[in-house]
């Protein structure tokens, strides 16, 4: 038997030698995928720059750069949002309809009411305030799960921002319910949430990179952003710990609401009016660059600069293929494109499964 059991351990370490392994153990193959899913998004977004600039020689100077940064500022803020929902396993529905009430209320307050710019940014932020307060109530203490609570947010948002205004998009000189022409009209400093430049670069742009910042460093350097993480992993691991999920998650729902104004203060400081649809397309926007984000460095889980890569990624594409000419009607197809290849990046190439779990 000894002498069995001698051989059988002698051909196991001669089958290991031979074996391509790593250093930690992996295979050769192994090695090659983890690779890919951890480099392989960065490396598809320097690809399509290089290719663009050198296809598109107006493509890389430094108008066109900080013009495709100021793009992507809006969406990577509301992937922000979208971002700490899923972080806490859940996703926010609304964040498109508050952005858009966010519009409504900036123009109502300098048009409608003749308000100073500072005063319009102060009843932005507070109704988005209020609206991830409410998100939170519906959640945590309805019990009304995720989805279902902020896809009524939204309808709610979407028709109740139409009914002051009757419809109409909010304009300097427009005619009111009585006759009357709007007193008020949008003020050099509001606008320069958007047109305003700090140096060289862009005010949207700086308040972006603030964001993501502060995103990356609440969510891994602080101790709520790694029991927000906990919750999303495994909510009843984390209540069984004694984490108090439903304060995390539902400060997770401010946050967002929080985010998806400040979005909308530079959108509507951008389109210089109250447009009733406004924001309207934001929302598949931000969950597709909050998505594309899990796959960055093959981190496997809801992430700020994952975020902020998926939104310039985003805009990459859309810059360049509008210098090639083609139409507006091919972008929602590239960002589809985009969003599977992130996919195929976190889920099928990926040895490790996204880490996230419905809370409810």
């Amino acid at each position: 038997m000894s002498g069995n059991t001698t051989q059988v351990a002698r051909d196991r370490a001669s089958a290991l030698s031979k074996a391509p392994l790593a250093g930690n153990g992996l295979t050769t193959s192994q090695r090659v995928q983890d690779s890919v899913v951890k480099y392989g998004f960065i490396a598809v977004t320097v690809i399509l720059f290089v290719y663009f600039a050198a296809s598109e020689p107006a493509f890389a100077t430094q108008l066109s750069m900080f013009q495709m940064l100021k793009g992507a500022a809006v969406t990577a803020i509301l992937g922000l949002a979208v971002m700490f929902t899923m972080v806490v396993g859940g996703l926010d529905l609304s964040i498109g309809s508050t952005a858009g009430l966010s519009v409504q209320l900036a123009a109502m307050t300098m048009v409608f009411y003749n308000l100073t710019g500072p005063t319009a940014v102060v009843v932005v932020i507070l109704g988005g305030l209020v609206v991830g307060l409410l998100n939170a109530f519906l959640i945590v203490v309805c019990k009304i799960p995720d989805l279902l609570a902020t896809l009524g947010v939204m309808f709610v948002i979407q028709g109740a921002k139409l009914i002051p205004v009757r419809g109409q998009s909010i304009s300097s000189g427009m005619t009111l319910r009585d006759g009357s022409t709007a007193p008020g009209k949008f003020t050099a400093d509001f606008l320069k949430i958007d047109r305003g430049f700090v140096g060289r670069v862009p005010v949207p742009v700086l308040i972006m990179l603030v964001l993501v910042v502060l995103a990356w460093f609440v969510l891994s350097r602080t101790t709520w952003g790694r029991v927000m993480y906990a919750i999303g992993a495994n909510p009843e691991a984390a209540r069984l710990a004694g984490v108090r999920v439903g304060f995390y998650r539902g400060l997770a729902y401010v946050v967002s609401g929080l985010l998806a104004s400040v979005g909308g203060l530079i959108l509507v400081s951008r389109i210089g009016q109250g447009d009733v649809n406004a924001g309207s397309s934001s929302l598949l926007e931000a969950v597709a660059v909050a998505l594309v984000g899990t796959s960055v460095l093959g981190m496997g889980k809801p992430n700020a600069w994952g975020t902020l890569l998926g939104a310039l990624l985003v805009s990459i594409v859309l810059t360049g293929l509008t210098m090639k000419g083609l139409q507006y009607y091919h972008q929602d197809t590239a960002k589809g494109v985009v969003l599977l290849v992130a996919l195929l990046f976190s889920f099928t190439i990926s040895r490790r499964k996204v880490r996230y779990t419905p809370a409810t």
